[in-house]
């Protein structure tokens, strides 16, 4: 690996919004991975790599995280820069101030907006009035900051990512959308199997086996998790309710009955196999714990990897 630092950091992202992969080149995407390698290195090294020295990064947060908030805010410290934690009780779009004042304000202040939230429009529009770049962080349409994460987990430990299959068991959701749109970047073949009620948004199949074509991938729904994880090189898979959907878990947990990655599961799947999930995970429904703590599984590998790929955007956007 080439060690990187701000002068050569290439500028052909500088400027631009995260907000779903499905926005950017295959090409564009795996320089992402280079520089998140590089950086990934760089900490382990224990060298210095202040490529964003006296910026700073506004984080909205109107949803609760683990891994999103504590990744950014140390991804920033890192880079030298410094990030502001901004639940919804503490600024004013939490008493209606609308998105889009929010945005014009936030970019006199700041050089950058991660926002973690519910509906995808929001950040859509504070993309659209915001003269700084603006990373989603997470919404309920898609998590494009776990899929790169997820992607270089992948490089890791498969060596790469053309040809490999993907299985993703579980709800057709962000997660769901955003590995289609991942996974078809990088020339996978993703396989997203949900109950019949669950799959995904048929727009986002749409648009992801148009990109998957391209690459040499292909998108493949079914309703068997058995016959989906035969022979895959990945299994991922997510919670069954996520945040918002707590009414829905009693009716979520009979429906998702069977689509959980066990014993059986990993037996059908390639020998050399590897186990994702974007965490936090209920053990003993979506996952067992027999499984999550395999040798095949490699979860906080992908944990840890949410700061090194999120350290790589904020670089070459911001």
């Amino acid at each position: 690996m080439t060690a990187i630092n701000a002068v050569h950091l290439d500028e052909r992202l500088r400027g631009r919004d995260f907000l779903s992969l499905h926005d950017f080149s295959r090409a564009e995407i795996f320089y992402m991975l280079e520089v998140a390698q590089n950086l990934k290195a760089m900490q382990k090294a224990g060298r210095s790599h202040h490529v964003l020295e006296g910026k700073t990064l506004a984080m909205i947060f109107t949803k609760s995280s683990t891994r999103t908030r504590v990744s950014f805010e140390v991804g920033m410290y890192q880079l030298g820069g410094q990030a502001l934690f901004l639940s919804s009780n503490d600024i004013q779009i939490g008493r209606g101030e609308p998105i889009r004042d929010t945005a014009r304000v936030l970019s006199r202040f700041v050089d950058g907006i991660m926002i973690r939230t519910f509906d995808h429009q929001d950040v859509v529009e504070l993309a659209k009035y915001a003269d700084v770049p603006v990373i989603n962080g997470l919404t309920d349409l898609l998590h494009p900051c776990q899929v790169l994460a997820d992607l270089l987990t992948i490089i890791e430990h498969q060596g790469r990512t053309d040809g490999r299959k993907l299985t993703y068991i579980g709800d057709g959701n962000n997660m769901a959308h955003e590995l289609m749109f991942g996974g078809a970047k990088a020339g996978m073949h993703v396989v997203i199997c949900t109950p019949e009620n669950y799959r995904p948004d048929p727009e986002i199949v749409r648009l992801a086996t148009a990109d998957a074509l391209a690459e040499g991938g292909s998108i493949t729904l079914c309703s068997d998790p058995l016959e989906a994880a035969r022979g895959a090189h990945v299994l991922y898979t997510d919670v069954w309710a996520s945040m918002g959907q707590e009414g829905e878990a009693e009716a979520r947990a009979q429906a998702f009955q069977g689509f959980q990655i066990n014993r059986q599961i990993m037996d059908v799947a390639d020998p050399q196999a590897i186990v994702l999930h974007c965490l936090p995970a209920h053990r003993g429904e979506e996952i067992t714990d027999e499984v999550l703590e395999s040798p095949q599984s490699v979860v906080f590998d992908e944990a840890e990897n949410r700061l090194h790929a999120q350290k790589a955007i904020m670089a070459l956007m911001m």
